[in-house]
């Protein structure tokens, strides 16, 4: 699917539930940030990701600080590249975002915060102190 068949999909929420992983959110995330600068980037996909949940019955699902700090990693990594990247450059070079179970935001977060309902509705900063 092109990345416009792919967010067309998911804008209409016509995407199915089980073709919408971590992979295709990062993936969701890169067209967005591609697409608008940052802050109507993160703006459009935090709400389409509420809308996209609701005829999957998964509205509660959505976490502010993930969809955050996810945008904000993939937007650094895109201005390191210092060019326009595709998708597939990007994912070889950035497989560190494409793995949910041992994710980067690891390193960055205490699992306790991740899993607070404070963190989930509110952007919560990096709380993991690297020493």
């Amino acid at each position: 699917m092109t990345d416009l068949e792919f967010v067309a999909a998911f804008e209409s929420c016509t995407l199915p539930l089980e073709s919408f992983r971590h992979v295709d959110h990062v993936r969701m995330a890169f067209v967005y940030l591609k697409r608008y600068p940052l802050l109507e980037a993160i703006r459009r996909f935090a709400a389409d990701l509420v809308r996209f949940a609701a005829p999957h019955w998964k509205t509660n699902l959505y976490h502010e600080t993930i969809t955050w700090a996810y945008m904000l990693i993939i937007q650094e990594r895109l201005a390191r590249e210092g060019r326009p990247v595709s998708w597939s450059e990007f994912t070889a070079s950035n497989e560190d975002l494409l793995d949910w179970n041992d994710g980067i935001l690891k390193k960055y977060y205490r699992a306790e915060t991740l899993q607070s309902e404070f963190a989930k509705a509110t952007f919560v900063f990096p709380d993991r102190i690297s020493g």
